[in-house]
């Protein structure tokens, strides 16, 4: 009798965002997750993403240092804040921004799915890579209207983000 197949190693998700799709009404292009993580391994653009970031004038090597940044967080409470009514309301502001591609409506549950997953795999840390990895479809769609909005309103986000991480929670970070 054979008890075990192999080691018992984590495996991958089985399904992990392949492509990020950005939209805007008839426009729609994709860049290849794997894509963004050379970029992040390499410092180096390639293909579709090369000439996105020398049309925006972005520095590749500053694009990569930002997808490679990672965030410290405890799972438990993050996961706990996610379920709550300020959690849930920051998860549907978000996911008007991304959400699976044709199911705008499951934008909550694969956020939620996505931070919680890739926080779990990364022991407690999360950075941009390792949200696509843990994304829980093959596609997400990045609406760039959406993008654009939250991009001329983001002193509030960090404010909210700001408020997140401060001393309103620090009671709860020893009870994981």
């Amino acid at each position: 009798m054979v008890l075990c197949c192999g080691p018992l190693v984590p495996q991958p998700p089985v399904q992990a965002a392949e492509n990020l799709v950005f939209v805007s009404g008839a426009f729609r292009r994709s860049i290849p997750v794997a894509d963004l993580e050379y970029l992040a391994n390499t410092g180096q653009a390639r293909g579709l993403l090369a000439d996105v970031l020398a049309l925006a004038r972005q520095n590749p090597a500053t694009v990569a240092k930002m997808l490679k940044e990672s965030i410290s967080l405890p799972v438990t409470l993050l996961s706990r804040l996610l379920n709550t009514r300020i959690g849930e309301a920051l998860l549907q502001r978000v996911g008007q921004i991304v959400f699976p591609l044709y199911a705008s409506g499951d934008s909550v549950p694969a956020l939620r799915s996505a931070v919680i997953l890739g926080l779990v795999q990364g022991n407690g840390s999360l950075s941009a890579i390792s949200f696509f990895k843990a994304y829980p479809t093959q596609e997400m769609e990045v609406s760039i209207p959406a993008l654009l909005s939250l991009m001329s309103k983001a002193s509030s986000i960090s404010e909210l983000v700001r408020f997140f991480s401060e001393s309103p929670l620090d009671g709860l970070k020893g009870s994981n």
